[in-house]
């Protein structure tokens, strides 16, 4: 699949298409409908016309689409869950988004019923368009054929990875080359024959990217690779991609078995300006701001529901490491009793935790009891989007056990993260280790760009209840 590269992020070129098509299409809906034309069905007069009314239509849908992770190829994986998203995406998110801002532009909204008109045509259409369009994507004339350099560790789990999100990555792995043929931990049926010409091989199979996975780290320094040949392919169009960089742009993620100190320094990467860190907090204070004034009620009212539940206190504070390793106190409203450590021993919550109360269990579910944090955001504590922050308790067990774990104090912690998005809620050293790869890849490629995205797609997180205990 072809990416093309913005504002640090990896780009699918065909789904940053569909997104264009769907927002025209979405466009050409409202507009044919404002202009009388009436489409089987007899249509209400009062549907606005006018250019800005269809483009807010045809913004706010696609940003239920985008929220709803409809623009990523793990939501499109089957057709119950096309429908599914397209659905919840048009008629929950985008309709709530189009009731708030015409209660804010009353000359805006079209009436109820030409609005539930609008949406109804539009979801028919966008579910057909993709049903068309992942029939397409997924041929074998426009994938991307793989063959990787390497047969050890890495390459085992890089097969992996590929069985079990194979749509994800939108390529063909057609198999693996031994470095070390005695030494291969790829499946036999996944071992090519080491090829006589790297090139020929290549154009016989239809391949355009070959994927170095070195056998161990020390050989990724280049001293086992066939040069001639890749350099050849590499010459003659075939492009040639080191496994940690096919892992970030693949699965968004770095793969922390691979990479070292010095990948974090040479990288194109993990880089600061002052111009980024006053666009983030500016954002950052607009957010906390605004979001306080709209949440105030949501706020007292899970006040009093925890007060009326459980007592005093209402809010609990701990110590986390934020920037930098400097430890700073976070707020939250209290989602477990009041004895939930009473030990003093620092516990990580586990699934059907008994010590969450009936409230505490929706506000962790509806993620109101992060609501205090907007404080830390203010204060310049956290950021809205950043690795979520640790207790030190818990940091310094992982700095012990994961390498470069220390990497992800680099960013501000935030309210929401890359992680929490894409891992569902650890409580081990080996949830972790797999939150680290994504908070690594958000740390090296954090951009304001990236952060809106964030935000967006927390509102999947948010409806469906993911990451939670």
């Amino acid at each position: 699949m072809s990416y093309i590269r913005f504002r640090k992020q990896f780009l699918h070129i065909p789904y940053l298409l569909l997104g264009v098509l769907e927002f025209c299409l979405l466009f050409f809906v409202y507009r044919l409908l404002a202009s009388g034309v009436h489409l089987v069905i007899s249509l209400p007069p009062e549907l606005a016309s006018g250019t800005l009314a269809a483009l807010v239509f045809s913004l706010m849908l696609s940003a239920g689409t985008l929220s709803m992770g409809g623009y990523s190829s793990l939501a499109n994986e089957n057709t119950a869950s096309l429908f599914f998203r397209t659905l919840v995406a048009y008629c929950f998110v985008g309709g709530l988004g189009l009731t708030i801002i015409y209660l804010f532009v009353p000359a805006l909204d079209p009436g109820s019923s030409a609005l539930f008109y609008a949406v109804a045509l539009s979801s028919l259409i966008v579910i057909l368009c993709r049903l068309v369009f992942l029939r397409v994507v997924d041929s074998e004339q426009l994938v991307r054929r793989v063959v990787v350099f390497g047969a050890g560790p890495f390459a085992a789990n890089l097969m992996q990875e590929y069985e079990q999100n194979m749509r994800a990555m939108g390529v063909r792995i057609i198999g693996c080359i031994a470095d070390s043929p005695d030494q291969a931990a790829v499946k036999k049926d996944q071992l090519l024959p080491a090829p006589v010409n790297f090139h020929e091989f290549c154009r016989h199979n239809k391949v355009s990217e070959i994927v170095i996975a070195p056998q161990e780290r020390r050989q990724a320094q280049g001293g086992f690779l066939p040069m001639a040949g890749l350099m050849e392919c590499k010459l003659r169009g075939i492009t040639v991609t080191s496994g940690v960089d096919f892992y970030e742009r693949e699965l968004k993620k770095a793969k922390l078995d691979m990479v070292h100190p010095s990948w974090i320094l040479f990288s194109d990467g993990f880089s600061a300006s002052r111009s980024r860190a006053f666009a983030k907090r500016f954002v950052d204070l607009a957010l906390s701001l605004a979001l306080l004034a709209i949440m105030s009620p949501f706020i007292i009212l899970t006040a009093i529901a925890v007060f009326l539940e459980t007592g005093r206190p209402v809010l609990y504070s701990q110590q986390r490491i934020g920037l930098l390793g400097k430890e700073f106190r976070i707020y939250k409203f209290r989602s477990m009793r009041q004895d939930a450590e009473k030990d003093g021993k620092a516990r990580w919550a586990s699934a059907n935790d008994n010590r969450i109360t009936r409230v505490g269990g929706f506000i962790r579910n509806t993620r109101l009891d992060e609501l205090p944090q907007i404080y830390n955001v203010i204060k310049g504590e956290m950021s809205f989007v950043g690795p979520r922050p640790e207790r030190p308790e818990f940091v310094s067990e992982l700095k012990e056990k994961i390498p470069l774990y220390d990497t992800r104090h680099y960013v501000k912690p935030g309210l929401m993260g890359w992680a929490q998005l894409k891992y569902p809620y650890g409580a081990s050293v080996e949830d972790a280790k797999g939150k680290l790869e994504y908070d690594l890849y958000y740390s090296k490629n954090h951009s304001l760009l990236m952060d809106i995205l964030i935000m967006i797609q927390t509102v999947e997180v948010v409806l469906l209840g993911k990451g939670v205990r």
